[in-house]
């Protein structure tokens, strides 16, 4: 039996907040034939705290658990992450040397030096690595400080480590189309790679819904606008909140925004809705995801809300908001998830940090039924044929059963 080690230091276990993708995988990897180890941290990213390993070892997982001791932080931009990252990747490598028996490896990236300590070990071993893109970094950080020149010299070592990772690569795994392609962009080599969205199973989706339908209920008479994710710098949820004041001065008293999940401006732009007496917009606040997609489903309109300058393509949300079969307004400046939008029909592309724009947009999908109806069909469609994991994630599969029997072959 082929043994496969699966690294990401974001996943989500057991009843904790976070991504499901790389947990997925392992049970995906697992179910195919592989062995599978999954080599995670101590710190839970999410939480912001160290795990209660005790507890996740007496719990039940079809694949094998191995941490990693990383020390953790307070902020997702911090030199104390910077360190804590450099931590793990020093406790991964030491780990894989003491029992890093594998077939291939596959990490996600970033962070990029967790992920260097992984292809290095890979090279070493004379074993494929697979890189499974799902963020740019430094890119994504130049969002929180962009300052030329000062910019470049902090951000080097992280664009330094993403080559290097790049230049190790057997194959890739991408989010995105962009994120596929970015290794290669300065790369000259023939690699397997594909695009695989982070995606959603979507009959876990249908059952969040039904299970909290009578929780997320609207009441008759409202319409309603939401986003769901992050509310951090990236989201331009400021914007939302603007549009909301905007249409209850147009006397729209019918729109309600509803604003689901946490982040570093949340308590910010709380107190910018209670300042202006803004009453059409809720904070909603973590929702697990059954409770998260029932609400999701409940809406009239969902809006994909970005600022200009944001660097995410296609994001790990996207999945729900098709899956969900409403119409999609999206501020997102990514051109291919720009494209997708308008070649798929499920939504509207508009501007960015413009209320009045954003307003426009949301009345505009009001007054037209029908076309709301057709976006919502079209997404529902687009959900089921590319983001469902169970038909996505064989891509990914194939692409490791096609490395493990070269290298094996050779």
């Amino acid at each position: 039996m082929d043994r496969i080690a699966v690294i990401s230091m974001g996943v989500r276990l057991n009843d904790e907040k976070g991504y499901t993708r790389f947990r997925y995988i392992c049970d995906f990897l697992t179910e195919a034939g592989y062995d599978v180890d999954l080599i995670t941290t101590t710190f839970q990213h999410w939480e912001k705290e160290q795990r209660d390993l005790d507890k996740i070892k007496a719990e039940d997982y079809k694949f094998h658990l191995k941490f990693i001791y990383e020390p953790g932080y307070k902020k997702n931009i911090d030199l104390k992450r910077v360190i804590s990252h450099r931590a793990a990747a020093k406790n991964l490598t030491a780990l894989l040397e003491k029992e890093g028996d594998y077939d291939l490896i596959y990490a996600e990236i970033p962070p990029n030096d967790v992920a260097l300590a992984a292809a290095e070990y890979a090279r070493k071993r004379g074993i494929p690595f697979v890189a499974d893109v799902n963020d740019l970094w430094p890119e994504a950080m130049r969002m929180v400080l962009d300052i030329p020149v000062i910019s470049d010299i902090i951000f080097y070592p992280l664009l330094r480590d993403a080559e290097k990772v790049y230049s190790l690569v057997s194959g890739v795994i991408g989010t995105s189309d962009e994120y596929r392609d970015r290794p290669l962009q300065n790369q000259d080599r023939d690699i397997p790679r594909e695009t695989v969205y982070v995606g959603n199973e979507i009959a876990v989706f249908d059952e969040g819904v039904e299970k909290n339908k009578d929780s997320a209920k609207k009441p008759g008479g409202e319409l309603w606008v939401s986003y769901a994710g992050t509310i951090g710098t990236s989201y331009d949820i400021r914007t939302m909140v603007l549009a909301a004041e905007e249409l209850e001065r147009r006397g729209r008293d019918d729109v309600k925004f509803k604003i689901l999940g946490g982040g570093p401006l949340k308590e910010e732009l709380e107190e910018l809705a209670r300042s202006r007496n803004i009453s059409s917009v809720e904070f909603v606040g973590y929702a697990p995801y059954d409770k998260m997609a029932a609400y999701l489903r409940a809406s009239d309109i969902l809006v994909n809300s970005f600022v200009k300058k944001a660097p995410q393509s296609i994001v790990t949300k996207i999945g729900d908001y098709l899956a969900a079969g409403r119409p999609m307004i999206n501020t997102c400046m990514s051109p291919e998830f720009r494209k997708k939008v308008e070649q798929d029909g499920f939504g509207v592309n508009i501007l960015p940090e413009d209320a009045g724009i954003l307003a426009d947009a949301v009345e505009r999908l009001l007054a037209d039924e029908q076309g709301r109806e057709r976006m919502g069909e079209n997404a529902r469609r687009i959900a089921e044929e590319q983001f469902d994991r169970p038909k996505s994630y064989r891509k990914i599969e194939k692409l490791i059963r096609r490395l493990i029997e070269e290298n094996q072959g050779k």
